[in-house]
């Protein structure tokens, strides 16, 4: 396998923007208990997965309702004002995207996200996504990272043979499972980081 990408495949919370659901809902939870269970045990990441691999926040919502009737609202709010729960691109992260655009690196995206929530999202980063070339979104295709069904159609989709890309993530799984898929892989902690790596590989 190549050691020398041509191409690099981004994932985009906690990458390239910062995704924060307790930032949001501290907001609208005074009691730092209560904001600790309804994270903890209500609107769990694991709840959320299903978003992202395809499922309608109209059922989960309901379910998790049922389940939770005094936390209703909370998670009503969690699907009506999703887009909030999304911060800032990532500090230096725009200067990396549009550095290898300009250089002509093919970029592209995959990310776990629900296919409800991302085409607002999308629109909100013109200039952040403008240089990518294409973006796999796993609630349109109802896979999910770490499974390596989704790497092995981001290869395809994307054109790209085993070692011809670099895959950023945030979390260790992800990483791993991209490796073991055919990806160089690069685990995400800070832009300066990942600008260091990705002028060892010669990309920048």
């Amino acid at each position: 396998m190549s050691a020398a990408p041509r191409s690099v495949v981004f994932d985009v919370g906690n990458v390239l923007v910062d995704w924060d659901p307790r930032a949001f809902f501290a907001r609208h939870i005074a009691d730092p208990a209560r904001l600790d269970r309804f994270l903890g045990q209500v609107a769990t990441l694991d709840w959320h997965l299903q978003h992202d691999a395809g499922r309608p926040f109209a059922e989960t919502s309901a379910e998790l309702i049922a389940l939770h009737p005094q936390e209703a609202d909370n998670i009503r709010l969690w699907g009506e004002r999703f887009g909030e729960q999304i911060g800032a691109v990532l500090p230096g992260m725009a200067d990396i995207v549009a550095e290898l655009g300009a250089r002509a690196v093919p970029l592209y995206a995959l990310t776990n996200f629900s296919r409800e929530f991302w085409p607002t999202f999308y629109a909100r980063e013109p200039v952040l996504f403008a240089p990518f070339r294409d973006i796999l979104v796993s609630g349109e295709v109802g896979l999910i990272k770490p499974d390596p069904a989704i790497y092995a159609m981001a290869l395809e989709r994307f054109a790209l043979a085993p070692g011809e890309a670099l895959f950023i993530d945030d979390r260790a799984d992800n990483v791993a499972a991209a490796e073991r898929s055919g990806f160089l892989a690069h685990r995400f902690e800070d832009a300066a980081t990942l600008r260091a790596a990705l002028e060892g590989y010669g990309l920048l």
